[in-house]
This record gives C-alpha cells, structure tokens and sequence, in this order.
C-alpha cells in the first residue's frame, strides 16, 4: 500500500496540510490521536474512517521523518 492512495494535500483543502482523501481528517489529528493513547479503532469510529487510513497516516509520518533531516544538539565529553 501507498500512503499517496488514501492521503491528498491540496491547497484549497485542509489548509493544504495532508488529509484523508474524501474526509477532511489531518493526518496531524489521526496521528496525534494514536501518540495519545487512542485506538485506531476508536479513531475509525470518531472519524469515519478505514483501517488502510491509519494504516496510511502511519506511513506518511514514516516517509516525512525519513525524508527530514533536524540538528539535535549533542553534548561533547
């Protein structure tokens, strides 16, 4: 599966920030949802969701943190 099949980022949707395709879910909503304990299940049921748009949000957030690149400071001995 491709994260580009079920997540579009369209400038007049969204605020152009990546979203389920035909849902108007961020990305950022679903993915914060599972960083705070939710289930995908109850994420599926708040928002009329599928299991392949989780499933997708996941994958996104894995393609942008391989693709981006942050300083982290580091101490010196």
């Amino acid at each position: 599966m491709k994260w580009q099949d079920r997540i579009s980022i369209r400038a007049n949707v969204c605020h152009g920030k990546a979203c389920i395709k035909g849902r108007r879910v961020m990305v950022s909503v679903i993915l914060a949802s599972l960083a705070e304990g939710d289930t995908p299940e109850t994420i599926m049921a708040d928002f009329h969701l599928e299991p392949d748009d989780i499933r997708a949000a996941i994958l996104f957030a894995a393609d942008m943190a391989e693709d981006r690149f942050l300083p982290l400071e580091q101490e010196v001995a």
